[in-house]
């Protein structure tokens, strides 16, 4: 594991050197039609700062230089895509995730009832991460659990082949980098947080983040232990929520620095926002600046993603 990169953020399989085998790529066919375009907000083309040199980021992850992108008019799903909506794909198309090919994902300590389990492994090097056999989108904690009681969640346990294939099938596709910044900042400018500078306006939690000591003790001040629904806490000015904690989000683009290819993270894509795991004492990347990755066919119950499209609905 890269120096900088803190185990709250998510797991990799590079880590473990572990790759699949005898198994082919899920090829899904683009749809005719747009998948849930009633969740697509426009927004609108222009130039931004994007990035940070606030003393609070990580260097090392690229997140500086302060420089101006611009970006085209396009359209972003206002919510990470849903377990109903991942299980209507899966429905329609019978997709195999990675974490199912494999036959296990990463589960986070806190979520795991039974450690001495024979289906939980503990991983050397990575704390506070196990593998989970059968932890996938459908039993997130492994078998016995369920998303029963959490369709209007986001999906987690998705690579971004998964993602991928689900955008590809939707009629949409992954954001890159620059636009899941530009809507993340809702308008405002060089900002550290979608709705502002402030962790807490007037004590108010506006994002899903751990509390208390992390991983040992997490309050749940904000209402959560683990994924909070897609459509929590206030939306920013371009109406999307959870911008910034809750789950992590694929992004299209391969993870550089300054343009050039981070070998510490071969194969590697963006991922952006955070998670119900970041807290300032580890990992403070639930601000709108910051960025991390991970390999494509890697998985955990904190990575999940939302769509974009370009700027016309069919």
């Amino acid at each position: 594991m890269p120096n900088d990169q803190k185990p709250c953020c998510s797991a990799s399989r590079q880590m473990l050197n572990v790759e699949l085998e005898g198994h082919k790529k899920t090829i899904i066919q683009p749809a005719t039609d747009t998948k849930f375009s009633d969740k697509l907000i426009e927004i609108p083309a222009g130039a931004f700062l994007m990035g940070t040199d606030d003393a609070d980021g990580f260097p090392d992850d690229g997140e500086g230089p302060i420089h101006t992108e611009v970006v085209d008019t396009f359209l972003i799903d206002s919510h990470t895509v849903t377990n109903k909506e991942f299980a209507i794909f899966i429905e329609e198309t019978g997709y195999q995730t990675d974490a199912e090919k494999y036959g296990w994902s990463f589960v986070f300590d806190a979520l795991i009832k039974n450690k001495s389990a024979p289906s939980v492994r503990k991983l050397p090097g990575l704390a506070w991460w196990y593998a989970v056999m059968e932890a996938y989108w459908y039993q997130p904690e492994g078998k016995g659990s369920s998303i029963e009681n959490r369709l209007d969640h986001p999906v987690v346990h998705v690579s971004w082949n998964d993602a991928h294939a689900f955008a590809n099938w939707a009629g949409k596709r992954l954001p890159q980098e620059k636009e899941w910044e530009y809507a993340a900042r809702g308008g405002l400018v060089q900002k550290r947080y979608p709705w502002g500078d402030e962790l807490t306006p007037n004590g108010e939690h506006y994002c899903n983040i751990w509390q208390g000591e992390f991983p040992y003790h997490n309050t749940e001040e904000d209402g959560y232990l683990t994924t909070a629904p897609a459509k929590s806490f206030p939306p920013n000015g371009y109406g999307l929520f959870n911008m910034s904690g809750n789950v992590w989000e694929w992004c299209s683009d391969q993870f550089t620095i300054n343009g050039k290819r981070d070998l510490r993270r071969k194969n590697s894509r963006v991922t952006r926002g955070g998670s119900y795991l970041c807290h300032h004492s580890y990992c403070n990347r639930y601000r709108v600046a910051a960025r991390t990755s991970n390999t494509i066919d890697s998985s955990s119950s904190n990575m999940g993603f939302r769509c974009v499209k370009d700027s016309r609905i069919d």
